[in-house]
């Protein structure tokens, strides 16, 4: 209710049309077109959504259900999974036992970008400046269209062709040319009075161009897309893929079942240590139970938690180890299916627990 007015603007679309779609787009791991397309032949899913009779028409248009998920916000799509669990627990898919040994780990969201090159994003940083500056009326003597896409595609062949030097060189004329704009943009966009740009994403857009101006291969906080700036390079040691685009998400299961209790994903790429605390917490507010025992892997050696539950990391399993305690650490591995499961398969899961995306 408090996502929306009863008074200013149109009235909202039913909650429960939103959140059964929902349910259904993560169920079959559908985008919001392919969703909508099934949902008008399929009557079980419009009896799903609370409808008596066949529909012939689209309840919402598929732009409806991005910005729907945009009001709603991380914490209320959190509520849907905390009632998710308060389900299975009644109809007894979950014991209270199984919430009492839980696993714990980190994996990588990674976001829709291209693999980050400097030329590339010198290149689309000039193009969405031209294009603002023409949504806005600004005119522009040279938007070097011609010299920038023939930069481009030189770059490409020499690079392939392993002469570095001169692909070395079509690079530094992307840079030069996007210098260029953003110092053009920087003069004419200034209001008179104020002494600032006005225009809150052309503003947005030179600071990110300035930023890439000034990174190099060595800088720290690289800006790797311009569409999500908040993506960070994550490198997880797998041998198939050395680094991963994306933010940080801890997962929490259960260790028996392997029941997904929490996720919550990070800001940036903080150590694996220091998010515990947190994934501990919001599980126990998801499922108002406390674990007994928390089993995590050597990456979160040093860690933050000041629980009551116990954090056993599985470093070497020993012989001497009673027989209970070794089943419990050899049970850790199965979260790690449970993670390329959800990015692989239902990535749309872990984009709901981001207030950025």
């Amino acid at each position: 209710a408090p996502c929306f007015h009863d008074q200013i603007g149109r009235p909202g679309i039913n909650i429960r049309i939103m959140v059964a779609l929902l349910y259904l787009k993560a169920t079959y791991n559908l985008s919001d077109e392919q969703l909508l397309d099934r949902w008008l032949e399929n009557p079980y899913w419009q009896a799903f959504c609370g409808f008596t009779h066949f529909q012939h028409e689209l309840p919402v248009d598929p732009s409806s259900l991005s910005r729907w998920r945009k009001r709603v916000k991380p914490e209320r799509i959190e509520f849907l999974l905390k009632v998710i669990i308060e389900t299975a627990i009644e109809m007894k898919a979950i014991s209270k036992a199984d919430l009492k040994q839980v696993n714990v780990d980190t994996t990588v969201q990674e976001k829709a970008i291209c693999y980050p090159t400097d030329s590339r994003l010198y290149q689309k940083a000039r193009l969405l400046l031209v294009r603002r500056a023409k949504q806005l009326g600004i005119k522009l003597h040279e938007t070097f269209r011609k010299e920038g896409r023939e930069a481009l595609i030189k770059l490409a062949k020499y690079s392939h062709a392993k002469q570095f030097k001169r692909a070395a060189r079509e690079e530094k004329k992307l840079r030069i040319l996007l210098g260029r704009i953003v110092r053009v943009l920087e003069k004419k966009a200034i209001d008179e009075e104020t002494g600032q740009i006005q225009d809150e994403k052309l503003r947005s857009l030179l600071e990110m161009s300035n930023r890439l101006l000034k990174q190099t291969k060595t800088s720290k906080n690289k800006l790797y897309s311009l569409h999500a700036p908040e993506v960070q390079c994550i490198a997880k040691g797998k041998i198939h893929k050395r680094y991963e685009f994306g933010c940080k998400v801890g997962l929490v299961s259960s260790s028996k079942s392997n029941w997904v209790l929490g996720i919550q994903a990070f800001e940036g790429s903080p150590f694996d240590g220091h998010t515990l605390n947190v994934c501990i917490s919001q599980m126990e507010s998801l499922t108002g139970s406390h674990p007994e025992d928390v089993i995590v892997d050597r990456g979160y050696r040093g860690h933050d938690y000041k629980g009551t539950a116990t954090v056993r990391i599985v470093n070497r399993i020993s012989r001497s180890f009673p027989n209970w305690m070794r089943k419990l650490l050899k049970r850790r591995s199965a979260i790690e299916p449970g993670n390329e499961h959800l990015k692989l398969t239902h990535p749309e899961r872990l984009k709901m627990t981001h207030s950025g995306c």
